[in-house]
């Protein structure tokens, strides 16, 4: 965790609405009881930190906990709830949107719950899409769809002008689903909010595919991801064991993290390499890339690879960089080049192979949910909205040690989660493909 250790979620204003759900009626397990604000849970749940907060007696990081309150700040009947998705596309999107229209209308009987068009830009005044009246009925079979049905884009908008568009609009709750970027947008939009002293509510549900938002156990769509690439992956096998020196090579997202690249050669060993942004290795020598996948070849006639879109880009000398909208590095193309270099280093030695280039990418980042994510996006939203009508603000909701807890936005975005090259994790991806130790470099 970080040096500074307050965790506490900021509020607009007291809760003394009584809640319209009446959870504390129920028996039961106390986890259908009302959460109180001391509630919490530990961030740290090691033996060593709790001996270290013992030693030092200092207080242990504690996170709240997330869930309905007894009672609230926002009357529902006079309450407008807005919901904007943003940045690239990823399952389950549309599963959180159903999921905050039906808790905002069942849970709590908001009345009115508008989709904003395209992102930040539907935020816009220059915007021409209009706004998009949500309702049950609207949102009722979304879910059986992959993308987003409010559409996405990426790229800042004038912040005062976006909370403009909030005033004029009377709008009580911003729901933002998105990424990194679109939860730094959400921290300003509400910096602004604070500014004015508007009681608008800002939640952050984290969104990426990478799984790289930090502090958080997962992202929502990210396991639907390695499992959408997991018979991908098989197929690719086939296509390598039915050529003599067959080589695969598979590429996946995974920016700056290379989650999705290495759960999914976990969970389909028939994975030889996998190659991620979090480690550097070399092409040529005794412990580079191509002296390993000979060895493979020529061992077995076959390999198949997975690499991850941001992995070796340090083998791209003097290119310029560019960003997207987002100010998102845009990487060169590691599957096409790896192609083009096995290629060529086997031919220099007269030995045939025979490579077979696939980029899922998009068809992966498009997909619908699998029960899993459904599961899980379905109970992210609901907490988000049970926060949200609390009164809390500047926000996300994120699943850490397997408790739903809220996070500020800010603790959320300081950094990008990313594979510890020394951690188990890592360990298991390489005992699964069986490439060795002295290839990867940290």
């Amino acid at each position: 965790m970080a040096e500074n250790n307050n965790f506490d979620i900021q509020t607009i204003g007291n809760a003394t609405i009584p809640s319209p759900i009446h959870l504390d009626q129920m028996t039961g397990d106390s986890i259908y009881k009302f959460i109180e604000e001391k509630n919490r849970i530990l961030s740290d749940v090691t033996l060593q930190g709790f001996n270290t907060c013992v030693q030092s007696n200092k207080a242990p990081v504690c996170l709240e906990k997330a869930g309905p309150r007894e009672r609230i700040f926002f009357r529902p009947e006079n309450t407008t709830a807005a919901i904007v998705t943003c940045g690239g596309l990823c399952p389950g999107i549309n599963n959180v949107i159903r999921s905050l229209v039906m808790a905002l209308h069942y849970f709590y009987g908001v009345k009115r719950i508008i989709g904003i068009p395209y992102g930040y830009e539907g935020l816009s005044p220059k915007s021409t899409h209009g706004l998009t009246e949500l309702t049950p009925d609207v949102v009722n079979d979304i879910h059986e769809f992959g993308g987003t049905v409010l559409g996405s884009s990426r790229g800042a908008q004038p912040v005062s002008e976006m909370v403009d568009m909030l005033e004029n609009n009377k709008v009580d709750l911003l729901f933002a689903i998105g990424g990194d970027g679109t939860l730094k947008g959400a921290n300003a939009i509400g910096d602004e909010i604070e500014k004015r002293k508007l009681p608008i509510s800002v939640i952050g549900i984290p969104k990426t595919i990478d799984n790289d938002i930090d502090l958080i156990d997962k992202s929502f769509g990210f396991e639907t991801a390695f499992d959408t690439a997991a018979p991908i992956i098989r197929d690719a096998h086939n296509e390598a064991t039915g050529a003599y020196n067959g080589v695969s090579i598979v590429k996946l997202m995974g920016r700056d993290s290379g989650f999705i690249a290495a759960s999914a050669a976990i969970s389909m060993p028939v994975v030889n390499f996998v190659l991620v942004p979090e480690m550097t290795f070399d092409l040529y020598g005794p412990n580079g890339f191509f002296e390993a996948l000979k060895k493979r070849l020529d061992f077995k006639h076959h390999a198949v690879i997975v690499v991850a879109e941001g992995a070796g880009q340090h083998l791209f000398e003097n290119e310029k960089q560019i960003t997207d909208a987002s100010g998102n590095v845009q990487h060169k193309d590691i599957g096409l080049l790896l192609k083009d270099k096995i290629k060529e280093y086997f031919d220099s030695q007269a030995i045939k192979t025979t490579i077979k280039y696939i980029d899922p990418s998009y068809i992966i980042r498009s997909s619908p949910a699998n029960a899993s994510d459904s599961v899980f996006c379905n109970r992210l939203a609901y907490h988000a909205v049970h926060g949200a009508m609390a009164g809390k603000t500047r926000f996300v909701v994120g699943m850490v040690n397997n408790q739903f807890v809220y996070l500020p936005i800010s603790k959320v975005v300081s950094q990008r989660k990313k594979i510890d090259l020394a951690g188990e994790f890592w360990f298991a991806a390489l005992q699964s493909t069986g490439q060795p130790f002295s290839m990867v470099q940290a």
